[in-house]
């Protein structure tokens, strides 16, 4: 069943106002106090209320489209966490007469200083209201984005700048909960892989793994801090492990956990009898593996909405701050643990 429009009579009925006063404040005409104005465009949205084509462009100098950008190698996986947010995203938007527009960019000045990713067309060309950029990608890029003084959040990662503000996974929390979920199962030698200079939440789930460490007064172990990934951001097909290893990893996501067990399992170490492995995410790669990985669930749909809220917000109000928000992630026990108080 197709739902029905939202009209300016079904607003007027809900603010308890005429059609007219609504016609007048949704077409920013005299006649209307700018508090009642504000009340009443808040309520259409929140309605789903759509001015027809034509009427609202030109009036409110709105393009009712949001900008995603991304960078390339974070969605080279038709499965990857970053298609699954830009879904959740381009629905949400959806839900209140917005457009998703995606741009991906080759993001090179990440990994090569002399390489310089041009501003997406969209952008220069006045296109979009506002931006959401999803997952890290260079300062010198972010700079350059910035200089349009568009509205923009950051998703899944935060940068030095004070005037942006960022959803993000509490990464340092889920990887502390990981990290002691192995100590409580009787591990001391815990290794970490992840390469923590990649981006701000594997260095916050390092930080994490690192504090619960310290809490335990079990020493960091250099040689068991490994790295995952090449400069752009690509995972290694295989990692160099040390000759002594630990008896438990914590992997900085799922899917460079599945790939280290098939790794243990193909030199012959049983998991987890003999080496327990923790991912992150609770992504694809944590149920195809075998066994199961332990995991942080993030909610991704939480993640999404809570960046299309806040840009949303910034456009209605260009001097809206929300900060950084955390959406905190749930610890998943699932077989790839070995509980070594039992043995």
């Amino acid at each position: 069943m197709t739902k029905k429009a939202v009209t300016m009579s079904d607003i007027a009925k809900v603010m308890n106002v005429s059609t007219v006063t609504v016609s007048k404040a949704l077409g920013d005409r005299d006649g209307v106090s700018v508090e009642l104005r504000e009340r009443i465009k808040q309520k259409a949205t929140e309605m789903g209320y759509r001015v027809h084509a034509g009427s609202h462009g030109a009036k409110d100098g709105l393009t009712y489209n949001i900008g995603i950008i991304v960078a390339k190698h974070f969605i080279s996986d038709a499965s990857s966490f970053y298609w699954i947010v830009y879904r959740n995203i381009v629905e949400l938007l959806q839900n209140q007469n917005y457009y998703g527009m995606l741009e991906v960019v080759d993001n090179k000045s990440m990994t090569d200083p002399n390489a310089v990713e041009e501003v997406p067309n969209t952008v220069l060309d006045h296109k979009v209201d506002g931006l959401i950029v999803l997952g890290q990608l260079s300062e010198d890029y972010i700079d350059r984005l910035m200089e349009h003084n568009l509205p923009t959040v950051f998703l899944d990662f935060y940068g030095s700048r004070e005037d942006v503000d960022s959803v993000l996974s509490d990464s340092f929390y889920g990887a502390y909960m990981l990290t002691s979920h192995l100590i409580e199962n009787g591990h001391r030698r815990i290794g970490f892989l992840g390469s923590i200079s990649s981006t701000s939440s594997i260095q916050d789930r390092y930080l994490g793994y690192y504090k619960a460490l310290l809490e335990n007064r079990i020493p960091l172990r250099q040689d068991w801090v490994i790295g995952d990934r090449s400069n752009e951001s690509d995972i290694f097909p295989e990692f160099t492990l040390p000759n002594d290893m630990p008896t438990a990893f914590v992997c900085n996501c799922d899917e460079t956990a599945y790939k280290l067990v098939n790794q243990l399992k193909a030199a012959g170490y049983s998991i987890p009898d003999d080496i327990s492995v923790v991912g992150y995410d609770n992504h694809i790669y944590s149920t195809i593996c075998n066994p199961r990985l332990t995991t942080i669930d993030v909610n991704s749909r939480v993640m999404s909405t809570e960046a299309v809220d806040i840009i949303l917000h910034k456009i209605r109000d260009g001097n809206y701050r929300r900060g950084r928000t955390l959406v905190t992630g749930k610890l998943v026990r699932r077989g790839s643990v070995k509980n070594l108080n039992e043995a």
